[in-house]
């Protein structure tokens, strides 16, 4: 539930940011009839604005396409109260500063340049037609020369400013984001290997019982039944004896139910299948190269069954971010093309979270939910220097 009001909360403050930037501008210059042009240049930075998380290449673009056409007199230049308009360029560049787009972060930089030289040039370089620049409004003779620079230096500085510090915050954002799954992982870890402990008691006890009362059973029916023909159709004996063999069989296949539902997961499973696309999706958030694909057409399965895939899933992306780190890239494959699900997860990544302090049992676990499920689960390294993979099949034929 709080990693998905975290990312509905990151979808939806730029938009209203925007909204709020458009609003706050409009008001501010209303009753102004000559301004009435420059509402598409503010419009335009709204946009920009509201679209950098969900299109920050596009924001990026629009932060530097504005002022350029401004420069050029294609659109409204700035005056003497909405200059700061340009204040939009570094919310812009702040915010993909924090996003998780590695690439688009660093691409950040060269366009707040250019973007601050742009900006600079449409508010100093007077034209014929046009003489209302910054010299005019400040009342400074330094020269357009002297105004261009130091106007271009204070617009990418504060932008710089804005993208530094939005890198720091979603730097901290996601190591924190990291460490509380990490102690959350640990925790449930625990909770889930008491479970487990716990289901192989169990299975253990089905065992017994299966090899002790069921063979017992077995060995009543088949004397009973011999006992029954010896004795004669129409004796009262044999009566008697076939009862008994009812009655034994009907109680054989009663104890063989209770050890098929000991040997189950128990109770209904909280998540299914439906859930594992949002645990690739909280792998992205922390800033994990994290893809999910399914090939051939999904079938029905068991609520035991979809649940042990979750958990498997889980626990493995559980172990790339602890043993591999959230610079990791993973893949998680599901595939149906064969007699069952197939379940693939492949990581590569050498900078973990945690150091090993002995075997664990993440994997062990894994291991005994598939078993649980019918299937088989398979863990090791990969051909490739630093991979690690996941390999694991369950049965679905038989939903329930």
């Amino acid at each position: 539930m709080t990693s998905f009001l975290r990312r509905r909360v990151r979808h939806v403050l730029p938009p209203v940011v925007g909204a709020v930037y458009l609003v706050l501008w409009i008001v501010a210059e209303a009753g102004r009839s000559e301004l009435t042009g420059h509402v598409l240049v503010v419009a335009a930075f709204a946009v920009a604005i509201g679209l950098t998380n969900w299109m920050p290449a596009t924001a990026l673009g629009l932060v530097v396409v504005v002022p350029l056409l401004q420069a050029l007199h294609l659109l409204d230049r700035p005056r003497a109260t909405t200059w700061p308009e340009y204040l939009a360029i570094a919310i812009v560049v702040g915010v993909v500063g924090a996003g998780r787009s590695g690439l688009l972060r660093w691409l950040a930089v060269p366009v707040l340049g250019v973007a601050s030289i742009a900006a600079a040039w449409a508010m100093a370089v007077p034209t014929v037609a046009d003489p209302d620049v910054w010299g005019n409004w400040t009342g400074a003779h330094s020269g357009t020369r002297s105004d261009l620079v130091l106007l271009s230096l204070a617009i990418a500085g504060a932008s710089g400013i804005a993208w530094a510090a939005g890198v720091a915050v979603g730097a901290a954002w996601r190591i924190g984001l990291a460490r509380t799954r990490v102690v959350a992982a640990e925790r449930e870890t625990e909770v889930t290997t008491a479970e487990l402990r716990a289901e192989q008691e169990r299975a253990r006890i089905a065992r017994d019982v299966h090899d002790s009362l069921a063979h017992s059973l077995a060995v009543v029916v088949s004397q009973a039944q011999g006992a029954a023909a010896i004795a004669g159709a129409g004796a009262p004996a044999a009566t008697a004896l076939r009862d008994i063999a009812d009655v034994s069989r009907s109680a054989l296949g009663d104890v063989r139910a209770l050890v098929e539902r000991i040997q189950g997961t128990g109770s209904v499973a909280v998540h299914g299948l439906v859930d594992v696309p949002d645990l690739v999706e909280d792998m992205r958030d922390l800033g994990m190269r994290a893809t999910f694909e399914q090939h051939g057409v999904p079938g029905p399965v068991g609520t035991a069954t979809g649940g042990a895939v979750h958990r498997i899933v889980q626990e493995s992306l559980t172990n790339v971010l602890k043993h591999q780190g959230r610079t990791a890239s993973t893949r998680v494959v599901l595939d149906w093309r064969g007699p069952g699900l197939g379940i693939v997860v492949t990581s590569r990544g050498d900078a973990p979270l945690v150091q090993l302090d002995g075997a664990g049992s993440g994997i062990e676990g894994m291991r005994e939910r598939a078993r649980l499920a019918g299937g088989w689960l398979r863990a090791g390294a990969g051909d490739d220097a630093d991979e690690f993979v996941v390999t694991g099949w369950v049965p679905v034929e038989d939903a329930r």
